[in-house]
């Protein structure tokens, strides 16, 4: 089996490293120059500074050689996805499809495997996600992952693939839990940063998690996920990494809007899309998910953090 990463960002260079400790791999980056230069010097220091590519790790610009490989992970911001499975349907059609990002895609409200399946039917398609930061998997520190994949038997195959020395894959059959898990968690681990970043402190951050953990529930349920795939990695695993941690994009933005700070707009924050998708159809269904509508009145600028949390406060009592 061969194995190709499409995204030369932190996670895709981190995964192409672990995987490459196991064997050969091709990582497909979009610049040429970042591709040549990472080739080279054997380090990708735009993004993953001080993780040394393994030799069984090719560094290429052109994606038609790698997407010879019989499993293609797309390691591209969620945004993004649907363009570049889109422009690259006839070199995709016949891989096997990992999807390796976390996000609702705000157009359509569709996760990462749904939109796999709306722009290659008939490729089998599957999610890797869970708790887990690039630095960590690039230095070879132990990591758990779910991979999701409806189809049972390729999921098998897929887990002990993608396998490595360290990371250890999860399976679940539950796809539309486990794209939920990851994407709504970004949202609560927004809210949890503007939590600390306000000086609220780490007693307000518990509440908020467990409340952002019952609203992630409501909505998965109500979309037809298990909510056993919820209390597992792809769900309650990745919203206690996410909340509680600077290396977590999306808790540093909810740091700067808690201090007031200006943010890095070059960063990738998957959780603020995220906020806007989730929100209108949780209107739309009419369920209750209070945290991800104060994320997205903090992230509109209509809400002061004083206002958010005196609206969560004041909201009626009741059983918990």
């Amino acid at each position: 089996m061969s194995v190709a990463v499409l995204g030369s960002g932190a996670f895709g260079t981190a995964l192409a490293i672990s995987l490459a400790n196991e064997g050969p791999v091709t990582m497909w980056a979009r610049d040429a120059d970042h591709a040549r230069e990472m080739q080279n010097s054997r380090e990708n220091s735009r993004r993953l500074p001080g993780a040394v590519l393994p030799d069984a790790l090719t560094v290429t610009a052109e994606l038609d050689r790698a997407t010879q490989a019989d499993v293609v992970l797309l390691a591209v911001p969620m945004q993004k996805l649907r363009q570049v499975v889109s422009e690259n349907a006839d070199l995709l059609r016949e891989r096997t499809i990992v999807a390796c990002c976390k996000g609702i895609e705000l157009n359509s409200g569709l996760g990462p495997i749904a939109v796999l399946r709306e722009c290659l039917p008939q490729t089998t398609s599957a999610l890797l996600t869970g708790p887990s930061f690039a630095a960590d998997i690039a230095i070879g520190l132990p990591t758990a992952l779910t991979l999701a994949c409806q189809d049972e038997a390729q999921g098998k195959v897929l887990q002990q693939q993608l396998t490595t020395s360290n990371l250890r894959l999860y399976r679940t059959t539950d796809t539309i839990g486990a794209e939920l898990g990851g994407a709504l968690k970004n949202v609560m681990a927004i809210a949890c940063g503007a939590v600390i970043g306000a000086g609220l402190g780490d007693s307000a951050r518990a509440a908020l998690m467990t409340r952002g953990y019952a609203e992630m529930q409501r909505m998965a349920i109500a979309s037809g996920a298990r909510a056993e795939t919820m209390a597992g990695l792809s769900g309650f695993g990745d919203l206690t990494l996410t909340c509680s941690s600077e290396l977590s994009r999306n808790y540093r933005l909810g740091l700067s809007i808690g201090r007031a700070e200006p943010f890095d707009p070059s960063v990738t924050v998957e959780g603020a899309a995220t906020a806007r998708a989730v929100h209108e159809e949780a209107q739309s269904r009419k369920l209750d998910m209070p945290i991800t509508a104060i994320v997205v009145a903090l992230l509109d600028q209509r809400l002061t953090i004083a206002d958010a949390a005196a609206q969560l406060l004041s909201r009626p009592l009741k059983e918990e």
